[in-house]
Parts: structure tokens; sequence; C-alpha cells
């Protein structure tokens, strides 16, 4: 069995936002024989992740799953190898910067705080 990473699109719309159509780009992992088998392993997690959204959703949200758009075959699992790699061009690099500095932040106090619980 071999690990994949696969991209999963969802369309959710709720008629309470001004934009009421979003997507949601998820990414999962998925062990599988080969290629076709981890695409089709990833569809069927994207309906049955949708049916549990469906029959979860106390407010009116219309949840559905699009499709599988990326398959990566993940050739060797060892310590700091790279998953994933997104270049982006933040329209204010300062504020982003601020951004990704108050998450990391934001991070590490979940974590400490996870670690000194589990003494």
């Amino acid at each position: 069995m071999e690990w994949f990473l696969a991209k999963l699109i969802y369309r959710f719309q709720s008629p309470s936002e001004p934009d009421p159509v979003q997507f949601d780009e998820q990414l999962r992992l998925v062990q599988a024989d080969d290629a076709l088998h981890a695409f089709h392993k990833a569809q069927q997690i994207g309906h049955q992740e949708q049916l549990i959204a469906d029959a979860q959703t106390i407010h009116q949200i219309n949840w559905h799953f699009i499709d599988v758009t990326e398959l990566y075959k993940l050739n060797n699992m060892i310590d700091g190898a790279e998953v994933l790699s997104q270049i982006c061009l933040p329209a204010d690099s300062m504020r982003y910067q601020q951004e990704v500095r108050l998450k990391a932040g934001y991070l590490l106090s979940n974590c400490t705080d996870q670690f000194l619980q589990a003494l």
C-alpha cells in the first residue's frame, strides 16, 4: 500500500452570507495500492463527508462534494519531507508576514497548552 495526498473540493452555500457560494479545498491522506485506487478512494471520502455534513447540518447550508482535483504520491515518509508547497502573492506583504507570525504564536500557544495538559 502506498500513501497519496489528495485535494478534495467542496462547494457550500449559506443563504445568510453576502457571497452565498464558497469553496472548501481539503488535503487528505489516502492509502491505496495505486493512483487509480487512491483517486476513487478520495472520491468516496468526499461523498461520505458530504453525507455526514448533510446529516449534521442544523443551519441551512448546502454542502456539495465536487471532485478530486489533485493527487500526489508520497514516496518517502521521512521526517521533514516536503508534502506541499504553495506560492502566494499577497497584496500587502507586511500584513501577510504579521498574520503568519500571529498564527504561529497561536499554534505554539495551543501546542504548549496541550503538552502541559498531558503531563
